[in-house]
């Protein structure tokens, strides 16, 4: 930010304003999203008032005025006047991704980060002070059990699973394409959660057979909240952890190791490279850092999440292809797709 300050931002400092005011954009996108203002514009037939949103969501009239006008100032929503009374109207961005029926809908991201995360993010100075995640001061939970926390209820355990499940419905495309994976013919994702992951890998490789490896409580969850008819993919219960991995041509790694110790990361590919026969090989996605750790901001934000909430960390490209080598991978292939997750390929 230093190297791009002009003399006008001296003079007034509107980007540093803006910085200090991400939360309160981020506070109006998460309440309209808890009070449904998304849903109900995107069925709406027409623009609605202010009032008329207020009455079918029983809210306060002028607040929820605030709220949309808040809403057009950052494009989310359209506003124009009739009569002298202001109109709002759904953008394809809000009915694409905040409404609960949209293609590829967030809802579930958006409200984990704002019941969730954003409570953790008020800890962030202690997480920095003492190196270490804040779910003791946030949840009551201890810094070690970090899953514990993460699945403190069966309420909480939906809303993290509605997370994952959303990113991959943004981003499971890109990551599973990033390599033709086709020559794989078993294909396991550890810790598939709801199994938004491998829906994308069944479509992209209908050859393949494709299974996701969970803890049975994980599973069982997923079968009732998260189920999807023609699904071509099977669940198996089991703690990759603790006990033996299934027999896999290929092993993805989506979203796991950022959450562990290098230690433990060592020790899950290790085990990862013995279940492998020749030739087979384990897909890591995760947000890669630079290699000089000055981007992307999304990683970086993402490695600060890691810290105040897991064990671990976002790494650039050479740490994967270092604890990879480590393990007995070789053949390491890396590719960045441009968008919040790249991926890794290696092969045994």
């Amino acid at each position: 930010m230093a190297e791009h300050l002009s003399q006008s931002e001296l003079d007034y400092p509107f980007k540093l304003l803006e910085y200090l005011n991400g939360y309160r954009v981020s506070k109006v996108i998460f309440a309209a999203c808890e009070l449904g203002v998304f849903d109900l514009l995107m069925r709406s037939p027409g623009a609605m008032s202010a009032l008329q949103v207020a009455e079918v969501l029983d809210a306060n009239a002028d607040g929820i005025e605030r709220l949309l006008d808040a809403l057009a100032g950052i494009e989310i929503l359209q506003v124009d006047t009739a009569a002298g009374t202001a109109l709002y109207n759904s953008t394809d961005v809000a009915n694409t991704y905040l409404a609960r029926g949209g293609a590829k809908s967030l809802h579930d991201m958006v409200a984990y980060h704002s019941q969730t995360i954003y409570p953790l993010w008020n800890n962030m100075a202690d997480a920095v002070r003492e190196g270490k995640n804040q779910n003791q001061k946030t949840f009551g939970i201890p810094p070690e059990e970090v899953f514990e926390a993460i699945y403190r209820s069966e309420d909480e355990m939906v809303k993290f699973m509605g997370l994952m499940n959303s990113s991959w419905n943004l981003d499971g495309q890109d990551v599973v394409t990033a390599f033709n994976l086709s020559c794989f013919q078993k294909i396991v994702d550890l810790g598939g959660c709801t199994g938004a992951l491998a829906r994308e890998l069944a479509k992209a490789y209908p050859s393949s057979s494709i299974t996701v490896f969970e803890l049975p409580r994980v599973v069982e969850m997923a079968q009732k909240h998260f189920p999807q008819e023609n699904d071509t993919f099977t669940f198996l219960s089991g703690d990759f952890f603790h006990g033996d991995v299934p027999p896999a041509d290929l092993y993805v790694l989506a979203r796991i190791l950022h959450d562990w110790s290098e230690e433990k990361c060592l020790t899950l590919l290790k085990k990862l490279h013995r279940a492998c026969k020749p030739g087979g090989g384990v897909l890591l996605v995760e947000a890669m850092l630079l290699e000089n750790r000055r981007g992307p901001i999304m990683a970086q934000l993402f490695s600060l999440n890691m810290l105040v909430q897991t064990e671990g960390r976002e790494h650039p490209a050479s740490q994967y292809t270092k604890i990879l080598d480590q393990s007995g991978f070789a053949h390491v292939q890396v590719c960045r797709t441009g968008k919040s997750y790249d991926a890794i390929l290696a092969i045994r």
